[in-house]
């Protein structure tokens, strides 16, 4: 069982999502059983992987066995646990949200959502750079029908520029992909890396160019300037459900550079080597300036939610550009913290718009809010969270990446991390005084505002639990993750691990 534990998150979310297809839209009950069930077996798969990887080991699966040149690798490290894990939390709770009511609009919506996680969890373990422009599409692909199923108006309209903007990345994407394998002839990641490294620096300029134009499409994908202005407005116009999803995709495109750059074009890739990261440091902290302004002026929840999510991004982007050990480690606890209170922000803010009568959820019209004491006491705890308040996840984060930060670049940046985190605080306080404090408007007739789910309800809290519990075990998930981020800037003992255990063509495996 433990050998074949690799390809069960990607098989367990498509086997179920087949099942769900082929129940159709009938039976709202089972289809919810059945992706509650999925996504709860997620979580325990995830949580197995994790204790294996904690070993420091990398184990590669061939599914079928097949020689390199010609079958999928999969690859478990610490690295793939983490994404692993944070997509399963975040994703039981979202699913759950759904299930009180909302998913009976979208056809399909628990087939889309399990299709979802099958790519998400794909693109982490695979191996392979084809594979993960595989994963990437099938992922995206049901992410276009969880979008604008139902949807009409401003959904639809910035749900058409989502599509197009990433069906022009992809294409990038598969342009890269064929020029790096007519170039090295290779493409399971740390086979290429072995080329890479062996690539003259004479010879080398047509390889950087086809990197960078990878390097493009990863950073399109997490939303990094001047990539990002897609991301606000296409996040606030989501359903709440897929929104809250939405805040793990964002992290997908940092996990690609991650492990493409850190791996491939790494400390051992001779001409090409670090190619990646001095370009994150100054966007990612530009990206950070632009998010936090954006959540300033954020003329709703959703929308402040959505700039939320850009800036944690371009946090993790800091992280990396930042290229050490202990900065990267720091930036995976983050990249926990930031998955689960992004996600969590946008279900409240679902909540709050769906309780106040006339204004939902926005920041400039006054209205009553039904509820008053509860969904303040949930937000309170989303701000202090994501604002990086102590003793919080998110001040754990923060914390650590400050501490991170090398002495000749403390001075400037230190100041960019903590003013932009006072700002983030100022905008979420003037959120939640706007909504909590201040009233107007009419008491609404009975009848008129819907009631409170319990489901919804507990989706939010369970987010905002495991919010909690990351700083309960801030020093033991710390050091996991620290410990993922010397084994990520260290990359030949992943490298040959994975080479050792493909078989070669002509090579009887």
């Amino acid at each position: 069982m433990s050998a074949h534990l690799p390809i069960l998150p990607i098989l367990l979310p498509l086997l179920a999502g087949i099942a769900l297809l082929v129940l159709g839209t009938r039976r709202i009950a089972v289809q919810r059983a059945i992706g509650l069930l999925s996504c709860t077996g997620l979580v325990v798969l995830a949580a197995l992987l994790a204790v294996q990887a904690d070993d420091g080991g990398t184990r590669t699966y061939l599914v079928g066995n097949w020689a390199a040149h010609l079958g999928i690798a999969l690859v478990a490290d610490r690295l793939a646990a983490i994404m692993l894990l944070a997509t399963s939390l975040l994703a039981l709770p979202c699913l759950l949200f759904a299930t009180g009511g909302w998913d009976r609009r979208a056809m399909h919506f628990h087939a889309l959502f399990q299709f979802q996680l099958m790519g998400l969890n794909g693109a982490f373990l695979t191996g392979d750079l084809f594979n993960l422009f595989v994963f990437f599409e099938v992922l995206l692909i049901a992410s276009y029908g969880l979008l604008l199923s139902g949807g009409r108006g401003a959904r639809l309209r910035v749900g058409l520029q989502y599509v197009a903007f990433n069906i022009t990345a992809s294409t990038l994407f598969l342009v890269a992909v064929g020029l790096i394998y007519g170039l090295t002839g290779a493409l399971n990641m740390a086979e290429l890396a072995a080329r890479v490294a062996a690539v003259p620096a004479a010879e080398a300029a047509p390889l950087k160019a086809a990197a960078g134009l990878l390097l493009v499409v990863f950073c399109a994908k997490a939303a990094l300037l001047p990539m990002s202005f897609w991301l606000p407005e296409t996040y606030a116009r989501s359903p709440a459900a897929v929104a809250a999803l939405f805040a793990v995709m964002t992290k997908l495109g940092i996990y690609a550079v991650l492990r493409v750059y850190g791996l491939v074009f790494g400390s051992e890739a001779g001409a090409l080597a670090g190619l990646a990261w001095p370009w994150l440091l100054p966007l990612g902290t530009a990206t950070l300036v632009l998010a936090t302004l954006g959540a300033l002026a954020a003329s709703s929840l959703r929308q402040l939610a959505a700039y939320l999510v850009l800036g944690s991004a371009a946090t993790l982007f800091i992280a990396l550009g930042l290229a050490s050990a202990e900065a990267v480690g720091a930036g995976l606890y983050y990249l926990l913290h930031s998955t689960l209170a992004g996600g969590a922000m946008f279900l409240l803010a679902d909540l709050v718009r769906r309780q106040r009568d006339n204004a939902g959820d926005s920041l400039r019209k006054l209205d009553r809010l039904q509820h008053k004491a509860l969904l303040g006491a949930l937000f309170a705890v989303a701000a202090v969270s994501v604002a990086g308040l102590p003793p919080l996840s998110g001040f754990i984060g923060k914390f650590g990446l400050l501490a991170a930060v090398p002495g000749a670049q403390a001075a400037w940046l230190w100041p960019v991390i903590l003013v932009t985190s006072l700002l983030t605080l100022v905008a979420l306080a003037a959120a939640g005084s706007q909504v909590f404090w201040r009233e107007g408007g009419e008491t609404p007739a009975p009848g008129r505002v819907p009631r409170l789910r319990r489901t919804e309800v507990g989706a939010t809290a369970a987010l905002l639990a495991l919010g909690l519990l990351l700083a309960v075990f801030g020093g033991p998930v710390m050091r996991y993750a620290q410990a993922t981020g010397a084994q990520l800037m260290a990359p030949a003992g992943y490298i040959q691990s994975v080479r050792a255990a493909l078989p070669r063509p002509g090579v009887e495996p």
